[in-house]
């Protein structure tokens, strides 16, 4: 046994070697961090790196930049809104923040308008220069306000506002759904319930339970869709100058998600048109000019029709010839988009709803495919850009009426595909005209589609005087030039704008997948539709909902920048504005409408196709870019709706740059 002594003298010795193991320990990771220290010298002095490469560097470098960029879009009033905008992100987070104390930021404001005066004109995104300049040439030549002036916007331009008082919705009462940077803010950190007030009842076509999003009113309803980004404003600002304000000046925004009907059921859109055109050409004992943009042209075109019929509108016969002096048709989409197709589809929906880039953007960046066919699906205005006329507009298998070349592949089919030996079932698929699409779309597609497709729009192709003339009677009909007359209005006259010279989506190679489960719906091997009518549609549906729904997707692995036409990941590009192709824009103004069983009234006329000739260093391309969108802030464009308004109409002429008159020639008309 051992001694208290002896036990204590050997912890002591243990504890000894203990500290020196521990010194031990210490010193190796002492000389260790040395070494590393030193390798790290020797690297930098062989190889010196830039300051201006290191990471402290670029970092802070990156977020002053970006701060910069941003802040280029801001406006003074948008200072006032920063608080709100706070609000909004932590209402998201539900996190609970004491109220912010009201501040004056008004000495804010003034220095940030005199920073914004000094940054120079290359850089300002608003602003490029062209302000009021059209609208001082024309003042200074005497011309001066002469006709009241109605625009009408095209897709998404219009501002959507939430004003839904569900629980879950009050967070964005009266804030905009859709445009301004809280649309950027609630996709970000609410997407399920922004999905949700978006997307349309698929049965109805009206608001889905809870949700209730009405269009913006007023003239800024689309004048930017984002701070920053115009849309009107140029056409406004040089209005402005000739004497044009909020008495003689009225923009009629609408919700383009819905489809015409539901337009006029829910909000009265089109008694609402009609009582502002009575109201101005009553006030002012002038008639009106109209200026409307991209689908904005269908949406007039049927109201021309609804406001004479007996059953709606009731203004009779004679109602356009009394109320309407002139219609600039800008960048119209007669004849639909062939982006819209592939939208539908497959929800490849880049640059398919382009009114600017952020749009194109938060929907490619923030939804899935699927989502994005959702929504697309359920907006059933945007139907009506589905492509119209056929094979006798768009062309066959073989050639199209837009071809130019000796390539081999045609625009006439809408789809192909470049292997279908890769593609299974290849028996069933085959290269796809613009009918045969059409089918082959309608197929995959829920039968909530396909019914509202066939109670609000026709596509086809009609010849017949006497079947145009009934015509007149069935909505169906009223957004499709092809099927419709123009008004009997001799007085009327009709300028037909858009740009040309950018490539434009025309056609289609697509690839397919194997079947997989889809939550839209699932489809057989081989779905059909027979008599897609309201009350007769069949949706074959294979038991217990297996996988049994294709992928198809436009074939992006396939570029040929060498071919014609030109395909560039998947796309076969064709001549157009950038979003509609140059058929669509000009083929109804050139040649169909000048036939009589079409334009009754012998309606004059006018065509002006303005060159894509962007300036590089400017903002969306400067005075004479003739882009879908940027044509509205154009000079060109700028010049023929003041020369309208103001009464100078007379001097403008017909203006080619491209061969539509050639295409148009080659259609199938009679």
């Amino acid at each position: 046994m051992s001694s208290p002594s002896l036990t204590k003298r050997k912890k002591k010795v243990d504890a000894d070697d203990s500290i020196y193991e521990h010194s031990d320990a210490d010193e190796s990771k002492e000389r260790l961090r040395t070494e590393v220290k030193q390798l790290k010298e020797k690297v930098e002095v062989s190889t010196p790196a830039s300051l201006f490469l290191r990471r402290r560097f670029l970092f802070p470098l990156g977020i002053t930049l970006g701060i910069f960029m941003g802040f280029a879009f801001v406006e003074p009033q948008d200072i006032h809104d920063l608080h709100s905008h706070f609000k909004t992100v932590v209402d998201s987070y539900e996190i609970t923040m004491p109220p912010l104390p009201g501040l004056d930021l008004s000495r804010v404001e003034v220095e940030w308008t005199r920073l914004r005066g000094s940054i120079p004109e290359i850089w300002k995104f608003n602003n490029d220069g062209r302000e009021f300049q059209v609208g001082e040439a024309m003042k200074a030549r005497g011309l001066t306000a002469e006709y009241p002036v109605i625009l009408i916007p095209g897709i998404i331009s219009t501002g959507l506002e939430s004003w839904s008082t569900a629980p879950e919705y009050r967070p964005f009462f009266r804030e905009k759904v859709w445009g301004g940077f809280n649309m950027l803010s609630q996709v970000t950190f609410n997407k399920e319930k922004w999905i949700a007030s978006m997307m349309l009842d698929p049965d109805t076509g009206l608001d889905p339970p809870d949700a209730k999003v009405r269009a913006a009113e007023g003239i800024d309803a689309a004048s930017s869709l984002i701070q920053g980004y115009w849309i009107w404003s140029k056409i406004v600002e040089n209005l402005a100058v000739v004497n044009y304000d909020t008495n003689n000046l009225y923009l009629a925004p609408y919700d383009w998600r819905l489809s015409y009907w539901n337009l006029e059921e829910r909000d009265g859109y089109f008694s609402k048109l009609k009582y502002n055109i009575e109201s101005l050409r009553e006030r002012h004992k002038k008639k009106v000019v109209i200026a409307a943009h991209s689908m904005g042209c269908t949406v007039l075109l049927y109201f021309f029709k609804w406001v004479e019929s007996p059953d709606f509108g009731k203004g009779g016969p004679d109602w356009v010839e009394n109320h309407i002096d002139g219609y600039v048709a800008i960048a119209g989409t007669h004849l639909g988009v062939a982006k819209a197709m592939a939208a539908f589809l497959s929800g490849e929906m880049k640059d398919t709803v382009q009114v600017h880039p952020a749009g194109a953007y938060v929907l490619e960046r923030f939804f899935s495919r699927n989502e994005r066919q959702k929504l697309f699906r359920s907006w059933a205005g945007s139907a009506s850009m589905w492509m119209k006329g056929g094979n006798a507009i768009w062309g066959n298998g073989t050639h199209a009426p837009d071809d130019d070349g000796d390539g081999t592949q045609s625009h006439g089919d809408l789809i192909a595909f470049r292997d279908l030996s890769a593609v299974a079932n290849k028996t069933s698929t085959t290269n796809m005209t613009a009918e045969d699409a059409s089918t082959w779309i309608l197929e995959h597609t829920p039968s909530t589609f396909q019914k509202m497709l066939e109670s609000n729009y026709s596509y086809g192709i009609e010849r017949n005087e006497a079947r145009l003339k009934q015509n007149d009677a069935d909505p169906r009909k009223w957004s499709n030039p092809l099927e419709v007359r123009l008004p009997i209005a001799p007085s009327m006259k009709i300028y037909c704008v858009y740009g040309h010279g950018k490539e434009t989506e025309r056609s289609y190679w697509y690839t397919q997948g194997e079947y997989e489960q889809d939550e839209i719906r699932a489809d057989s091997v081989n779905p059909s539709c027979e008599e897609p009518s309201m009350t007769n549609c069949t949706d074959t549906r294979p038991p217990l909902d297996m996988p049994l729904s294709r992928r198809s997707w436009i074939d992006a692995a396939y570029t040929n920048e060498t071919s014609w036409p030109k395909v560039r990941n998947g796309v076969r590009m064709g001549e157009g504005d950038g979003t509609v192709s140059l058929l669509s824009l000009g083929a109804m103004c050139v040649e169909g409408w000048k036939k009589k069983r079409w334009n009754p009234a012998g309606i004059k006329i006018t065509t002006v196709e303005l060159p894509h000739r962007p300036i590089a260093t400017i903002p969306r391309g400067g005075a004479n870019t003739s882009d879908h969108v940027d044509i509205l802030g154009s000079t060109g464009l700028n010049e023929i709706i003041l020369k309208v308004a103001t009464g100078a109409g007379d001097e403008i002429e017909d203006s080619f740059v491209s061969k539509i008159q050639e295409y148009s020639k080659r259609i199938n008309w009679d």
